[in-house]
């Protein structure tokens, strides 16, 4: 059974976390799960602190947040897997091929849903109308230079890295929001 959205980047401490809070606050009041994992991740390390410091600026509690690595499960049983880079998008898609469809780089996803018509013919599930239409839309627009899908890592980066890149993350999943508002 498919069931909500997962992130994926490469050690799940940054990108992907800040991204999963980000549409938990986002999605507030959906019945969707919102999880995230990483490629290379080292199982139950906390948050980067600057990623933690984001995600409780933003109400969010990170204290109970542990990493976890990405394993071909976490993406069969995903709607929608949004990854920070193409090569992870790569990698999810070869961990598990049938999850080709619905997975996307998380900055191409949200060029996808802004240029999407709301899909109305599946009411009974959103989340799932709402990655139909993006796929549509894939149609419709020009290619983006490779690096235009790539979410850069803030690792090694100062607090304003990490501000920079939540804001990327969260200007990305606004459209998605309200692509699955617009789907019932």
């Amino acid at each position: 059974m498919l069931t909500g959205v997962l992130f994926v980047c490469h050690a799940n401490l940054c990108r992907s976390p800040m991204a999963e809070y980000t549409a938990r606050r986002l999605l507030a009041g959906r019945p969707l799960t919102v999880a995230s994992a990483g490629t290379d991740a080292v199982e139950g390390l906390e948050m980067h602190p600057h990623a933690a410091e984001i995600a409780a600026g933003a109400g969010a509690d990170p204290a109970a947040f542990r990493s976890r690595r990405l394993a071909s499960a976490h993406l069969t049983e995903a709607v929608l897997v949004l990854t920070a880079t193409r090569r992870q998008r790569s990698i999810c898609t070869a961990l598990a091929p049938a999850a080709l469809h619905r997975t996307f780089t998380l900055r191409q996803f949200g060029r996808l849903a802004a240029a999407a018509a709301p899909a109305t013919d599946e009411p009974d599930d959103s989340l799932e109308a709402a990655v139909a239409a993006a796929a549509l839309a894939r149609g419709r627009l020009q290619p983006a230079p490779a690096d235009a899908d790539d979410l850069r890592d803030p690792v090694a980066g100062t607090p304003a890295d990490f501000r920079a890149c939540a804001e990327e993350i969260e200007r990305s999943l606004r459209p998605l929001a309200a692509l699955i508002g617009a789907a019932g």
